[in-house]
């Protein structure tokens, strides 16, 4: 069995955003020369703790196109679930894994160093859920921070489908995890202090987020995308945080 894999998750919109918008076929746009799919698949297997990759996606036939563009070496699972939660837990129960790191498509700067530590703090811990948390108590799951994943064993997940009914708890898949302490053995690991802030957005929501990436890209190139170099990019451009600053407050007020 397989330690952890490495769930990369593929929807034919980001939440509640509509068939018809731009960002539906998001996973098949070009970021770096590849498909944004792939270059993620590619970013997330520098990791040297994933035992594997899955890629998640719906059953429908955009989702089922979009995956075309995942690289060979992925294992595609289509979900026929009608929410997050249950996805994920359809794609564990076929995983052949003791633990599965979460993270989205629309994750580009996501971080294998940080996924590493992940890995290794919540293998030592023998947690359930283990993810990254702001110096006020905040998993990362909640920001657009983008740079980070979620770790939580595969039988958790299927514990949590089962049990999980309020709305709220099944439209985001690791919810009834990370506030259920009363349930599920938790480890939160603090953010490196640079990253302890409120005027970073690596996660791409919208066409603003996606033109703010390319331009992140276009500076650093592909060989100095790690965050330190990011987080020294973002520091020398004002505007640029101001941005950040106020979107990452208007998606918290709409929380």
């Amino acid at each position: 069995m397989a330690r952890a894999v490495a769930v990369v998750e593929v929807h034919p919109a980001i939440e509640e955003l509509p068939a018809d918008s731009p960002l539906a076929g998001m996973a098949r746009r070009r970021f770096g020369g590849k498909s944004l799919l792939e270059w993620v698949v590619r970013r997330v297997s520098d990791a040297d703790r994933i035992s594997g990759i899955a890629v998640l996606a719906g059953d429908d036939s955009l989702s089922r196109q979009l995956c075309k563009h995942c690289p060979p070496d992925a294992t595609v699972v289509h979900c026929r679930a009608g929410d997050a939660l249950g996805r994920l837990a359809e794609a564990a129960r076929g995983l052949n894994c003791e633990g599965i790191v979460r993270l989205n498509v629309s994750h580009p700067f996501v971080d294998p160093d940080l996924i590493d530590r992940l890995i290794t703090e919540a293998e030592t811990t023998a947690c359930d859920y283990a993810t990254y948390s702001f110096s006020d108590g905040r998993p990362v799951v909640q920001s657009k921070l983008g740079v980070f994943a979620e770790w939580c064993t595969r039988s958790a997940i299927v514990w949590a489908d089962w049990l999980a009914r309020q709305p709220a708890d099944r439209s985001q898949a690791t919810r009834f995890l990370y506030s259920r302490p009363d349930l599920f053995s938790l480890k939160l690991i603090a953010v490196p202090p640079r990253l302890d802030r409120d005027d970073l957005r690596l996660a791409i929501d919208d066409e603003e987020d996606w033109e703010e990436l390319q331009t992140i890209f276009d500076a650093l190139g592909p060989e100095s995308l790690d965050w330190q170099y990011i987080a020294s990019l973002v520091d020398r451009q004002p505007t640029m945080r101001a941005r950040m600053a106020q979107r990452n407050r208007l998606s918290a007020s709409l929380c």
